[in-house]
């Protein structure tokens, strides 16, 4: 990537609105905008972190065009989001006059941006690093309270606060490793063994809690699968459109209506939850239905949450077998037993239904048709989320490449664990805590640890005499 380019682009969403804002930054961008910007001062004159309102004009012709007027915001090096002399262009969101500010600054020296170029020069320099560039793209895309929560925290640098702790706890131990190899000809030894013993495992358990919480992590940022199960007509899409408050998917007195799973997301107490309405299960000749239903016991399995729906107006007769028939699917995961049709049953029916033994489960009763219920199914739903709630110095992963670093990072602290256990040469437990920060590293696009690095530390640490 060339930085020596100044670089533009439209930062907004696409669309006509009031407001759209234009984004330069590099050396040349405050020369580069007084060509086209006509105020009470020019831009390069203007101090750090000022707004100042002007005009976009043409000057390339013998007559100056006016083009919009328009208030530009001026950010100095370092002190911007890129690190590099910056300015917005607030201007009216005419998709012509977008384009035509746009075109000028090319015209006078700017080049296009490519896609995530601002961040990208953000973490070349310094301004960020790694995981924190990838929150960006988090908070943007976030849809949840939670997600939202998490994601600011992990772009004000909090797993990266994390990360640092654990690579400093890691070069205190692969310095006293590597300080007795420089003196094993004198068996020396720095390093009391049941000391290192303890510091590594504090290490392993701080890898292992941020691994365990890519669960939680993941089903904030993607959604929590809440699977819709059950026979042919039972309600199951009409369930899914009442929970969405919309006609998603098509409701029929026809038997296997939905051949084919149909998804789609709403939020509930800040968490967001991803509906699968499956091909409702029977047995049948139909060869594409079955494959709907295939489907369906595949959605049963990856979803975190299962709604076992059931028409409450069957004879228990028939409930009692379907229910047992899906226990190891129950088993596996939180359920909800949903009877509808609740409102065409008795008093005695429901008493009955409620002692319908089902290990691990909810039981509530509904009228998907008549929106009965719904309210206290959502309730339940969150409660079976059982998510902690995410304070601002809580750290959570959420991004696959993270977890799979910290994945390894954790297998190579754990051989450390055995090496100490086993009494293993120094070197090799110094190759393992290095593979472990090899990993670490990966996460936020830092350094390893260098020998320059170990050597400083232990002189600047560790006192061995003059």
């Amino acid at each position: 990537m060339n930085n020596n380019n100044t670089i533009c682009a439209i930062s907004t969403a696409s669309g006509i609105g009031a407001i759209a804002v234009i984004r330069i930054s590099g050396k040349e961008a405050f020369n580069i905008c007084d060509k086209i910007f006509q105020g009470k001062r020019k831009l390069s004159e203007v101090p750090a972190n000022t707004v100042i309102f002007g005009q976009i004009v043409n000057r390339q012709s013998s007559i100056v065009n006016l083009i919009d007027e328009v208030l530009v915001s001026v950010f100095r090096a370092p002190h911007s989001f890129t690190g590099e002399d910056s300015i917005e262009i607030s201007c009216h969101a005419s998709p012509y006059i977008q384009q035509k500010i746009l075109q000028l600054l090319v015209d006078n020296g700017c080049t296009l941006a490519k896609p995530g170029e601002f961040t990208q020069r953000a973490f070349l320099n310094g301004k960020m690093d790694l995981s924190q560039a990838e929150a960006i793209a988090d908070v943007i895309a976030s849809t949840s309270e939670a997600a939202l929560r998490m994601a600011m925290n992990q772009m004000r640098g909090g797993f990266s606060h994390e990360l640092l702790n654990l690579r400093s706890q890691l070069l205190d131990f692969v310095s006293l490793i590597e300080l007795e190899l420089d003196f094993s000809e004198e068996d020396v030894e720095f390093a009391n063994r049941k000391q290192l013993h303890k510091l590594v495992e504090e290490i392993q358990q701080k890898i292992a809690r941020l691994v365990n919480s890519f669960r939680v992590g993941n089903a904030i940022k993607q959604g929590i699968p809440v699977a819709i199960a059950g026979k042919t007509n039972v309600g199951k899409s009409t369930l899914l459109n009442a929970l969405l408050n919309e006609e998603r998917a098509i409701v029929s007195d026809i038997h296997g209506t939905t051949r084919d799973v149909i998804e789609d997301c709403i939020t509930l107490g800040g968490v967001q939850f991803r509906f699968i309405d499956t091909a409702g299960i029977r047995k049948t000749a139909d060869t594409v239905e079955n494959l709907g239903i295939e489907r369906t016991y595949q959605k049963i399995q990856q979803a975190s949450i299962l709604l076992l729906l059931i028409d409450a107006t069957h004879e228990i007769a028939e409930i009692q077998p379907f229910i047992a028939e899906h226990q190891t699917h129950i088993a596996g995961k939180k359920t909800i037993l949903v009877f509808n049709k609740s409102d065409s049953i008795s008093a005695e029916k429901r008493t009955a239904l409620h002692k319908i033994s089902a290990d691990n489960t909810e039981k509530i009763f509904i009228s998907a048709k008549n929106k009965e219920g719904i309210t206290e199914l959502e309730k339940l739903l969150i409660q079976a989320a059982a998510l902690p709630s995410i304070g601002e110095n809580d750290v959570i992963v959420s991004n696959l490449r993270h977890y799979e670093a910290l994945q390894n990072a954790q297998s190579s602290i754990e051989r450390v664990i055995e090496g100490l256990k086993n009494n293993l040469s120094g070197d090799f437990l110094s190759q393992d805590i290095r593979e472990c920060m090899h990993y670490l590293s990966e996460i936020t696009g830092g350094g390893e640890i260098t020998t320059d690095e170990v050597l400083g530390n232990i002189f600047s640490r560790f006192c061995i005499g003059k």
